[in-house]
């Protein structure tokens, strides 16, 4: 019989992780799903500690390190279910996150992308719920201005979401040109096509703090290629140009601390300043010593379980 679910979970190098992530899969309330787990060449004991797993509802496939979206793109193909749930090898689900997905679907058959509300580890004493920039309540909704409502923090995440096989096929899946959110990249292609709905309640928690997180293998000029992705569509979706241009301010901050000024320069001229509010405009605008200092004070109130940002 098929599964409701199919739960993919790409892997590289979550020896101290993999254990309790698999463990809070398998504890959920909701059985009727299999687990595609796919080892991307780990070099450390990660495969040994999966392999201690005795259930029939998991298998698992290896494959030479290829990176994440590779992985995924693989572990959907094997997924014999309709509906596709993500979660990384080193967060962790609330026993009801399939629960929820399963309610959002029943609630919007019609919507292409299915989010559940999360919080945010920043480091080992300090979990936080995601910001979000739209109201909401109790009650799962169709979010509006999709774009607009995610320039804090993206509504959807690799570990919070489902979706149709089928639709991730139509869209052809993740961008493997993308060596870093490749993510955030099929969140777009799910919006400009088919609704997404959301699920206030939170069911997962997302480790930011791990240092070899799959978000934090980045590179400025990939991640500027990737913004860049969408030059034509944004000429016509505001709500996209707002999110990009707030993509683009934030990599023109990083660019300027590292010492890129061409590609500062460039992402500094493609903004339309409309687009960020006066703390974003001043930190733009700042000397490279002070956005340093800005950058070691955020580092340093995380410690002390504060969360600043600029986006608000």
């Amino acid at each position: 019989m098929t599964p409701f679910f199919s739960v993919i979970i790409p892997l590289y190098n979550k020896e101290d992780y993999i254990e309790d992530t698999l463990k809070s899969v398998f504890n959920q309330s909701f059985k009727d799903f299999e687990i595609i787990l796919i080892d991307d060449g780990s070099t450390d004991n990660s495969l040994q500690v999966v392999e201690q797993f005795n259930d029939n509802r998991l298998k698992v496939y290896t494959q030479n390190n290829q990176g994440a979206s590779v992985a995924r793109n693989f572990g959907i193909e094997k997924a014999n279910s309709e509906y596709v749930a993500l979660i990384d090898a080193d967060d962790l689900w609330y026993e009801d996150h399939l629960q929820e997905l399963k309610k959002l679907i029943d609630t919007f058959p019609q919507a292409g992308l299915f989010c559940n509300n999360y919080e945010i580890n920043y480091n080992e004493n300090f979990v936080k719920p995601a910001t979000f920039n739209f109201d909401y309540n109790n009650e799962c909704l169709i979010v509006e201005d999709f774009f607009k409502a995610n320039i804090i923090n993206f509504i959807p995440s690799s570990s919070s979401v489902t979706f149709s096989k089928k639709y991730f096929i139509d869209l052809g899946g993740y961008n493997t040109n993308f060596e870093i959110a490749e993510d955030i990249d099929l969140w777009i292609r799910f919006a400009l096509k088919y609704k997404v709905c959301f699920n206030p309640k939170i069911t997962m928690t997302y480790n930011i703090f791990i240092d070899n997180s799959l978000s934090k293998q980045e590179t400025n000029e990939v991640r500027y290629k990737f913004i860049n992705n969408y030059r034509t569509e944004e000429k016509s979706n505001q709500e996209l140009k707002l999110y990009l241009d707030i993509n683009r301010y934030a990599l023109a901050i990083r660019c300027k601390i590292n010492n890129q000024f061409n590609l500062y320069q460039k992402l500094k001229k493609e903004i339309d300043l409309k687009n960020l509010n006066l703390k974003q405009k001043l930190l733009l605008n700042s000397p490279t010593s002070i956005l340093k200092i800005a950058k070691t004070v955020q580092r340093w109130l995380l410690r002390a379980n504060l969360y600043l940002t600029a986006y608000k």
